[in-house]
């Protein structure tokens, strides 16, 4: 191997590698701190799990999704367009989790209606997916850029 195809295999992995900490860090956060609050509750699909259990699997299967989708979205040049699909597959994805918390821990155990579930759901979850994606998709954008392929 060339010395250059060798600096694009690293650079594309320390890439990959950067991705998916930042993703799985910000996703463990926002998981905490949208539904939080709900850590103390019995789980209703497993009395023995642990929130962070939890929230530690739940960001390793959005780490695992995103990094490839984010990844695969490196091929699209329109900057914009790339950037507002990250921006709502994180919202989505956080959105899904925190839903899924809340009825695992909270609404299993009572009487909310779906419509109740999603509008609770996105009241404790607006602030922090909106600051943690936002962020986030800066620091995609910090990482793609000084970890282009030239």
């Amino acid at each position: 191997m060339t010395s250059i195809s060798q600096n694009k295999i690293i650079l594309f992995l320390k890439r990959l590698i950067l991705i998916g900490l930042l993703i799985f860090i910000c996703t463990y956060l926002e998981i905490y701190l949208a539904v939080g609050k709900f850590s103390k509750n019995i789980s209703s699909a497993c009395l023995d799990c642990s929130f962070f259990e939890d929230a530690f699997l739940m960001s390793l299967l959005t780490t695992i999704f995103l990094t490839f989708l984010f990844l695969a979205l490196s091929l699209i040049k329109n900057i914009y367009l790339k950037r507002t699909i990250e921006l709502l597959s994180l919202i989505l994805v956080w959105l899904f989790w925190n839903y899924t918390v809340f009825v695992d821990r909270e609404s299993s155990w009572s009487t909310y209606t779906f419509t109740e579930e999603i509008l609770y759901t996105i009241s404790f979850s607006i602030l922090p997916i909106l600051v943690l994606s936002i962020a986030t998709v800066f620091a995609l954008n910090y990482i793609s850029k000084i970890h282009e392929p030239k």
